[in-house]
């Protein structure tokens, strides 16, 4: 090698480092230094705690999205259908749990099959929301793949579907669990802890290490990168591209569940507007993770730092007066933008 060579070596490994993967964790880096200066009770252990856990749900959401995305897909009915599988839940807990002469036929025959109890009820709960949610995500990526219609339409529709489902059942109103010994047995899924970590954090955390994996080292997850990055190669190469972008859906519509089981023993109830804008933050999420919204990208632990970017932001605010806290969805809206702008500019110059 010769001296000019071993001189331009540094500068061409420096354009090697991913920026597009170390940004999100600049980026927290940046905001926690930013909460230290506005307010002395941001660094305290209750604090961050209370802020990873509060986005668990967003982060759980958002690990599925990071499939659907990296496919080249999009889901935007993700917080009407949490709102929807909230409510069918609580709704079956009730009807299991203390079955009366308008409980449905199948769920009076529940009832009886696992006993009018607590703990017999959570578990019909739990088998009922991850079913659910697996279905309706399976729902959406049926009619993308056979239908042929954008993902954007399918989910817009879906969504409006998903939302006017919980309002119907709700009766416009909301949806609570009425038993004390259930809420009693549910509330450590969201308040309890494990070795001194919250149940929700380790639930986001385990939930990313599973989609990580499969993501990175499965020949599943290099068929989401593959379809995404250009699906008539991907179709040549042999992936199975309607297989690959169903399941993807499916992953997403499970995730939702998954966020549902933490998020139902929280309040202990649903409405319909359960969900509101979650499919925003999930989206964020994702794009400041660094995953390219037109796909054939995904970047697990950076969409799970993105969630909680997404909270450090409202908490900052709630804790300075620096920007109201009732701006929180704007100015997350921004920072979608922003991020895209990022995403763009770190495009044109790699």
């Amino acid at each position: 090698m010769t001296d000019a060579a071993v001189a331009a070596a540094p500068a061409r490994r420096l354009p090697g480092l991913d920026l597009k993967a170390l940004s999100p964790f600049i980026a927290l880096a940046a905001l926690i230094l930013l909460g230290a200066l506005v307010s002395d009770r941001f660094l305290t252990v209750d604090n961050l705690v209370n802020v990873a856990t509060r986005s668990a749900f967003i982060a759980i959401i958002a690990v599925g999205a990071t499939f659907v995305i990296a496919s080249g897909g999009l889901d935007l009915s993700v917080g009407s259908m949490a709102a929807l599988v909230a409510g069918v839940m609580i709704f079956v807990m009730n009807a299991v749990v203390a079955p009366g002469p308008s409980t449905p036929g199948a769920l009076a025959a529940l009832s009886g099959l696992v006993g009018p109890s607590p703990t017999g009820a959570l578990v019909a709960g739990v088998a009922v929301a991850l079913l659910l949610s697996a279905a309706c995500g399976l729902a959406n990526g049926l009619v993308v793949t056979y239908g042929r219609i954008e993902p954007f339409i399918v989910t817009l529709g879906t969504m409006g579907i998903f939302r006017a489902l919980i309002v119907w059942l709700a009766a416009g109103g909301t949806i609570t669990m009425r038993s004390s010994e259930l809420r009693e047995i549910y509330r450590p899924v969201y308040f309890g802890s494990l070795f001194g970590v919250p149940v929700p954090i380790l639930a986001f955390l385990a939930v990313a290490a599973v989609g990580a994996l499969v993501l990175y080292k499965t020949a599943f997850g290099r068929h989401v990168v593959a379809l995404g990055s250009n699906e008539d190669v991907a179709r040549y190469s042999g992936v199975p591209i309607d297989r690959v972008r169903i399941w993807a859906y499916a992953i997403q519509g499970l995730c939702v569940g998954i966020a549902v089981l933490v998020y139902v023993p929280r309040l202990g109830s649903a409405t319909p507007t359960t969900g509101l804008l979650w499919e925003l933050q999930a989206i964020t999420a994702v794009v400041i993770g660094g995953t390219a919204l037109k796909g054939g990208t995904g970047r697990i632990w950076g969409t799970v730092v993105g969630a909680v970017i997404l909270e450090l932001v409202a908490n900052i605010m709630v804790l300075s007066s620096l920007v109201s806290e009732f701006l929180v969805g704007a100015v997350q809206g921004a920072i979608i933008i922003v991020a895209m702008l990022v995403q763009r500019s770190l495009h044109r110059r790699a």
